[in-house]
């Protein structure tokens, strides 16, 4: 029988789909707020490769990741994501809007793979807890990046890789200065 041990912590990453800076400036806010100081902002990306939100937040909308300096428990994902909706309506309220001015989806980087939370169930995705799924978005092999079947097409996107490689490693270099810190 394995032995159980507790889960490794997990590197916290949004992503923010939205119009216009000022949304994605008082989104950014309120996440720092909620888990504490952001490690790597990506670049603005074009949000084109799909027109799911456009009736929802307009046009010519943009993505942009946030990485956050502090570790999380990977078992608190679904309530994160809870957050993140709460977030969400929030922001909708304070703006007068009929639909979301920003998109959030948080997600955790182990060492071997981005797994984003969603409500939205599929075969593929497992149960967390509250309504929340795990979607297994890619996995991480050496110094690349392996995309899956059902991986969402903006994370195929190699601008996106860089981005997410880059967490990664900053992700295991605080993994190893944990290891160290905890030997005698």
């Amino acid at each position: 029988m394995a032995e159980v041990k507790p889960f490794l912590p997990a590197k916290l990453i949004c992503g923010l789909i939205f119009a216009k800076e000022l949304y994605f400036e008082i989104a950014e806010k309120a996440l720092i707020d909620l888990f504490g100081p952001v490690d790597l902002k990506s670049p603005t990306f074009p949000f084109d490769c799909t027109d799911y939100y456009t009736r929802e937040m307009g046009p010519e909308l943009k993505r942009r990741f946030l990485s956050f300096a502090q570790l999380q428990d990977p078992s608190t994902l679904s309530q994160i994501k809870h957050q993140t909706n709460n977030l969400e309506k929030e922001l909708r309220k304070k703006f007068q809007s009929e639909g979301r001015v920003v998109n959030i989806d948080p997600g955790i980087i182990t060492p071997s793979a981005l797994i984003m939370a969603t409500a939205k169930n599929f075969a593929h995705r497992v149960p967390l807890q509250d309504g929340i799924y795990a979607h297994l978005e890619f996995l991480f092999r050496r110094h690349s990046i392996e995309t899956l079947d059902w991986t969402y097409p903006d994370f195929r996107q190699k601008t996106y890789h860089a981005f997410f490689l880059e967490v990664r490693k900053i992700y295991l270099n605080q993994l190893a200065s944990q290891k160290g810190k905890n030997q005698p």
